[in-house]
């Protein structure tokens, strides 16, 4: 999909007003963010960065972290386990979000300043009109914009229900907001996505619904007047990953103007680690 390059602080904060206005729920944006420190990276899911038949363990990798993570409760639902499993690394289908731009803005600049980075965003309102009947279905009756994990249990109560919800019909992409297991999640204000395949990623999703998507690159040369502006504005890591790495991370950027690159440490829009570099194209 073709992203606008902003030039300044000031140019990417108006497109981004300009974009959130346009897609208006009551009075709220319905847009959702996620940031890539690079723009070369893509928004490959961990599960499918695994290789191989990836999509054949993914039932394994879930089985087996509820077993040995039995001691968490993050809640009944599969989907709370999925994102229990998500916010600590597990390979999964799903993807980071957040419904704050800045939030996302910051793991597009916190690190790699000598790369350009990007920021996606989504209109989940639209992608959600695009959901088998009995999802959005779910959501009229709970008039809500996002679904929770206990809303998406009653019409999916696993993921291979999930993906038979989508037979004969293109691949979907819902968005959910996860439980608050932490003060990370809360302070991000997250947001994941799951796809109706495992093998379906989201830069297909985005290529066939490119009037649901908006990106921005964001120079090099531009991140430091952004990452200026967040920092003023307390969008750093100490605020969002509270406890003592997110302090460090922040401690270590901080005394190390410009010359951060935490490798795939970072730059995900939330929780997840930073995605990986796109494929090489062989067509």
């Amino acid at each position: 999909m073709r992203a606008v390059t902003v030039w300044s602080w000031r140019e990417l904060d108006d497109a981004i007003g300009d974009a959130g206005r346009s897609h208006g729920f009551h009075a709220h944006s319905t847009l959702v963010f996620r940031g890539l420190a690079r723009s070369g990276y893509s928004h490959t899911s961990g599960l499918a960065r695994l290789q191989g038949d990836y999509a054949g363990v993914e039932a394994h990798l879930i089985r087996n972290f509820r077993k040995y993570a039995h001691r968490q409760a993050p809640g009944p639902t599969l989907w709370d386990w999925l994102a229990l499993g998500q916010h600590h690394g597990l390979p999964t289908r799903l993807l980071d979000w957040t419904f704050s731009p800045f939030v996302a803005l910051h793991f597009a600049t916190a690190s790699w300043p000598e790369d350009d980075g990007l920021l996606l965003a989504v209109d989940s309102a639209g992608a959600h009109r695009l959901l088998p009947e009995p999802l959005r279905a779910s959501l009229r009756e709970e008039r809500a914009l996002l679904f929770t994990t206990e809303m998406l249990a009653v019409t999916a109560p696993d993921l291979h229900a999930f993906d038979r919800l989508g037979a004969g019909l293109p691949p979907f992409l819902a968005f959910f907001e996860p439980p608050s297991l932490d003060e990370r999640v809360v302070n991000q204000s997250s947001v994941l996505s799951a796809l109706s395949s495992a093998t379906y990623q989201l830069e297909e999703w985005l290529g066939e619904h490119q009037d649901l998507a908006l990106s921005w690159v964001i120079p090099a040369g531009v991140k430091a007047e952004i990452r200026q502006r967040l920092d003023q504005a307390n969008i750093t890591e100490r605020m969002l990953m509270p406890g003592l790495d997110g302090l460090a991370d922040w401690l270590r950027r901080y005394y190390s103007p410009g010359s951060i690159a935490y490798g795939d440490a970072t730059g995900g829009a939330s929780m997840a680690d930073q995605d990986k570099p796109a494929p090489p194209d062989n067509g």
